[in-house]
């Protein structure tokens, strides 16, 4: 089972703004962060994968200009670098982040930086993180 965690949520409203509403398939839903610097998300799988390509899709005016994914094969372990990528601000689904020769992780980290918001805040209505199950 994936498991996800988030840096902030909007007033702490997860039955609103919570993290499971990026994986809910429902362009009326999404995880919506509190203010502040550098939100981030990160994700544990139940099996080691080789992560291929991220889609994202945020909320136009509440996206982040820079984002860092990193990835670790030690739960424990700290995070080591994969790829920046660079969204456009606005309310597309994103598919052009392509994860050339990644290694195998069991967690991922997704930092959101320099966020279009004035006050921090990110908006993602679908995250989605294809690759495949690591031999």
């Amino acid at each position: 089972m994936l498991i996800c965690r988030v840096s902030s949520v909007l007033n702490r409203d997860v039955k609103q703004f919570g993290k499971k509403f990026m994986f809910d398939s429902n362009e009326e839903t999404c995880w919506n962060s509190d203010q502040g610097d550098c939100q981030w998300l990160i994700l544990d799988f139940p099996q080691s994968v080789n992560v291929s390509e991220l889609k994202v899709q945020f909320q136009g005016g509440f996206s982040a200009k820079t984002c860092r994914l990193e990835g670790t094969s030690n739960r424990d372990g700290d995070f080591t670098l994969i790829s920046h990528f660079y969204p456009e601000d606005n309310n597309s689904l994103q598919i052009s982040f392509i994860i050339f020769e990644a290694a195998a992780v069991d967690r991922v980290k997704i930092t959101f930086e320099n966020s279009t918001d004035f006050f921090g805040r990110i908006i993602v209505y679908t995250l989605d993180i294809l690759g495949e199950k690591s031999l």
